[in-house]
C-alpha cells in the first residue's frame, strides 16, 4: 500500500464516508453541500486523523473523538425539534381556545371554556375554526423548522421517483399494518359510530351536517396528510439522516406519534409514519409518505362507515373488507421484495462508538424535546382517565 492510500485510511471524514447511493445525485450534491457549509450549526461534519491527538489538561493526550461531536449536534437539532413541538403543542390547545374565544366576541357562533377541551356552537363554524388551527399548527411548525436547519428545498422535499417499487411497497405494507392494528378495534364489545373518526377533535360532530362532514373528510384525509408528510419526512427527517436513515426513521416517527397525545393513534401513528418513511428512502419522493398517510385515513373511514350499518351482515361486510385488504398487501409486499430482491436498494447507515440505542436516547433526553415529549404522555394519560 503507497503512503497516500495509507494516509487515506488514517482519515475520517463522516460527510465523505456517507453512503448517498439511496438517492439521485441531485439530492446527494445538495445533501453534501449543504452538510459542508461552515456557517451550518446543524450539520454533523466531524473529521479527523486516528494518527493525531491534543492535550487535555488532566487526561493528556488524547484522539478527537466524534461521539462527542455527535452529541453536540443532536444537543442543536433536537432542542430545535422540541421547540417545533412545543409550538405545535401550544397551537393545538392553547392558541385554539384563545382563537375560539376571540371568534365568539366577534360575533361569530362557536365558544369553548378554557377549563374543558369541548367547542360548541355551529357546525360549520366549528369546521372552520378546527380548519383554521390545524393550518396554522403544521405550517408554522413547518416554517419553523424550515427556517432553523435551513436545508435546501431538494433535500428538505425529496421529489424524484427513482423506485416506482418503494412507493408500491410502502402502500402494500400500510394495507397489511392497516388490518392489524385495528382488528383489536374492530372486534371489541364497543359499540361503533362513524363519529369514532373523528375521535381527535374535540367537538361534538354527532349533530354536523353531510356537508360539514364531507369538507372536513377530505381537509383531513387530503390536507393533513400533505402536511403531515411535509413535516415529518421533511427538514427534520434530513437532518436526521446524517446520523444514519434507521436513526431518522425512528425519531421522526417517535416524534409524530407523541405529537398525537393519544394512545389511541400513538403506535399506529409511529407505524405508519416509519413505512412512509422507509418508503420515501426506497422510492426517493416525499409522495410516498403522503400516499401512505392518505391509504390509512381511507382505510379507517371506510372501516367506520361499515361499522355504521346496524343489521346483522355487518361483521360479515368487516371482516370481508379487512381480509381483502391483508390479502392484498400481503400480496403486493411478497411481489415486491421478490421483484427487489436483486436489486441494490438498501438505507444508508451510519456507524460510531455511539450505538444507534444511545444515539436515539441521547436525543430524545434533549430538552425541551424530553419535556415536551412528557407533556404529551401526560395529555394522553389524562385523556385516557378523563
Amino acid at each position: 500500500m503507497n503512503k497516500a492510500a495509507q494516509h487515506s485510511n488514517k482519515i475520517i471524514n463522516v460527510i465523505d464516508e456517507f453512503d448517498y447511493s439511496t438517492q439521485n445525485e441531485s439530492y446527494n450534491e445538495q445533501f453534501r453541500k449543504w452538510r459542508r457549509k461552515k456557517e451550518n450549526k446543524f450539520s454533523f461534519s466531524f473529521s479527523s486523523n486516528k494518527n493525531e491527538s491534543v492535550f487535555i489538561d488532566g487526561k493528556g493526550f488524547v484522539s478527537e473523538n466524534a461521539v462527542s461531536a455527535e452529541k453536540k449536534i443532536l444537543s442543536r437539532i433536537f432542542c430545535t425539534v422540541g421547540n417545533a413541538m412545543l409550538i405545535w403543542l401550544v397551537t393545538d390547545t392553547i392558541i385554539l381556545k384563545f382563537l375560539i374565544k376571540f371568534f365568539s366576541i366577534i360575533g361569530i357562533n362557536v365558544h369553548n371554556n378554557f377549563f374543558s377541551t369541548g367547542i360548541y356552537g355551529g357546525s360549520i363554524e366549528i369546521v372552520i375554526s378546527i380548519i383554521i388551527v390545524s393550518l396554522i399548527k403544521m405550517l408554522v411548525t413547518m416554517l419553523y423548522m424550515h427556517k432553523q436547519f435551513r436545508v435546501p428545498l431538494k433535500v428538505e422535499f425529496m421529489h424524484t421517483m427513482n423506485h416506482p417499487s418503494g412507493l408500491v411497497t410502502a402502500i402494500s405494507l400500510v394495507l397489511v399494518v392497516c388490518t392489524v392494528i385495528n382488528i383489536p378495534s374492530a372486534f371489541s364489545v364497543e359499540t361503533k359510530e362513524i363519529y369514532s373518526f373523528f375521535r381527535n377533535i374535540d367537538a361534538d360532530v354527532s349533530v354536523w351536517g353531510q356537508a360539514e362532514f364531507l369538507v372536513y373528510t377530505i381537509f383531513d384525509i387530503i390536507v393533513i396528510s400533505i402536511l403531515s408528510g411535509m413535516i415529518f419526512c421533511g427538514a427534520m427527517f434530513a437532518v436526521c439522516r446524517q446520523f444514519g436513515d434507521l436513526f431518522a426513521i425512528i425519531t421522526t416517527s417517535l416524534t409524530a406519534a407523541l405529537l398525537t397525545h393519544n394512545f389511541n393513534d400513538m403506535a399506529a401513528v409511529f407505524l405508519i409514519s416509519a413505512i412512509g418513511s422507509y418508503g420515501m428512502l426506497r422510492s426517493g419522493s416525499i409522495f410516498t409518505p403522503i400516499a401512505v398517510n392518505v391509504v390509512y385515513k381511507m382505510y379507517v373511514l371506510a372501516l367506520a362507515v361499515i361499522e355504521v350499518d346496524p343489521s346483522v351482515n355487518m361483521s360479515v361486510t368487516r371482516g370481508m373488507f379487512m381480509a381483502a385488504v391483508f390479502i392484498a398487501g400481503t400480496a403486493g409486499t411478497i411481489i415486491c421484495f421478490l421483484h427487489n430482491r436483486k436489486k441494490d436498494i438498501k438505507l444508508a447507515v451510519y456507524e460510531s462508538e455511539f450505538s444507534l440505542g444511545k444515539r436515539i436516547v441521547f436525543s430524545v433526553k434533549v430538552f425541551p424535546y424530553i419535556a415536551v415529549g412528557l407533556i404529551c404522555i401526560v395529555y394522553a394519560l389524562a385523556g385516557a382517565v378523563f
